[in-house]
């Protein structure tokens, strides 16, 4: 019998609101029992996470693993381990691979790999065949386990291929995830339109690119009745709209990234390449309605958006460079960093965002680590400090090298067994 006793935590479940300093015990994968002073037994391994919140694991609904067609960059085990030294259990794959998942055969292929991975791996399906105009057979998908549809990277541009996907999504009870950008306003990708690109001689992405997106797919949502998923919001405008959509009965999630609520176009001059991203950088006012969305909710998802590339891909000309950033091992230290130690949002609150939010609205049953639950958790101080330097993924691709963070994640377990310690 396998047993983990996590001693002196403060422990921090957003699902049931439980926050206090006490013990929990690991037994056979599942949390056995949640008390002050819990003795050990034979054979039990003892971590002691004094100073530390235990929390449940971690749970990203937007990352890429770039498996199959791009192992170079990473692939699911490298992603995997990324995700585990970030705190992450559970991940959500986008599916703009080579070939993207748009078939039974290629899920079936992202499925049986992972059965090999530490962490919990979960895969959205394309939208539609190689993200053109034909829909995919989403039943069949949902059938062999898709758990939501996107053709993130690519918006989605036909209203009426979007509004018949939404019916089916709506009767199957999945969650469309949606890349807001409307690529016909937009000169170059990966930049704000505005004084930094002028600065670099370039015409960049304006915030209408999102904002039309946004209001029209929100308003599509409302007439099929179907869940979607405002991915990486960068657009203070967009939080205002979601906020309106809400109050009018839109069933509409939003996912922020921390590069969105912690860097802003500026940025783009310190860092080039690093900084680039779909949807870009904007300004300080947008960072702060972000913020502002993830305050009162309209905003209820923290995803990073873990995307990686080689340095040959991204040290070129900033116009050439692919744009994304990698994401996982930084995710929750710039939450505490940027969100809670600045008194913006509680802890517990942070970690609703990261965990049982997510969790609930893609039905994934993890996000909770009640005494019946699986013991998925992510052991963290808060309050160390430590320069972002090496990284678990194949890439390294991050503006945030060199910077100084709280939030050392110290232990992850998934499915009662360590999947990451620190060194």
């Amino acid at each position: 019998m396998n047993k983990i006793l996590i001693k002196n935590g403060l422990i921090i479940n957003p699902a049931t609101k439980f926050e206090k300093i006490s013990d929990l015990l690991i037994e056979d994968g599942i949390v056995k029992e949640i008390s002050t002073e819990i003795s050990p037994c034979d054979q039990t391994q003892i971590i002691d996470a004094k100073g530390c919140v235990v929390s449940p694991g971690l749970i990203d609904i937007h990352v890429h693993f770039r498996d199959p067609g791009f192992t170079h960059k990473e692939d699911l085990f490298t992603g995997s381990m990324a995700a585990a030294a970030g705190g992450f259990t559970s991940v959500l794959l986008m599916a703009n691979t080579n070939p993207k998942v748009d078939s039974v055969k290629t899920l079936e292929y992202i499925k049986e790999k992972a059965k090999d991975c530490p962490i919990n791996i979960f895969q959205e399906a394309a939208l539609t065949h190689d993200f053109k105009d034909k829909l995919v057979d989403m039943k069949s998908l949902k059938d062999s386990g898709a758990v939501g549809f996107t053709n993130d990277g690519v918006p989605v541009m036909s209203t009426k291929i979007l509004r018949e996907a939404m019916k089916i999504a709506k009767d199957l009870d999945v969650i469309i995830a949606l890349h807001e950008e409307d690529n016909s306003l937009i000169t170059t990708h990966g930049v704000n339109d505005g004084p930094v690109a002028e600065k670099l001689g370039l015409v960049g992405a304006p915030k209408a690119a999102e904002d039309l997106m946004v209001a029209r797919d929100a308003m599509l949502a409302l007439e099929t009745g179907a869940c979607i998923d405002i991915q990486h919001i960068s657009s203070g405008n967009s939080v205002d709209f979601i906020r309106y959509a809400k109050s009018i009965g839109v069933k509409i999630l939003a996912e922020a990234t921390p590069h969105h609520f912690t860097l802003t176009e500026e940025d783009v001059l310190k860092y080039s390449s690093l900084a680039k991203m779909n949807p870009p950088l904007r300004t300080a006012d947008d960072r702060e309605k972000i913020i502002q969305g993830l305050i009162d909710d309209t905003i209820e998802v923290i995803a990073s958006d873990h995307a990686p590339h080689t340095d040959e891909e991204k040290n070129v000309e900033f116009k050439k460079a692919p744009s994304g950033i990698i994401g996982l091992e930084t995710a929750l230290a710039l939450s505490v960093s940027q969100l809670v130690k600045t008194n913006r949002l509680s802890m517990s609150h942070m970690l609703s965002k990261l965990t049982i939010n997510p969790s609930n609205y893609y039905k994934l049953d993890r996000g909770d680590i009640s005494v019946g639950k699986v013991a998925d958790i992510c052991i963290f101080n808060p309050d160390e400090e430590y320069t972002v330097e090496k990284f678990h993924s194949k890439s390294s691709n991050s503006p945030f090298i060199g910077w100084k963070l709280f939030g050392k994640v110290k232990y992850t377990i998934c499915g009662g067994k360590i999947v990451y310690k620190e060194n």
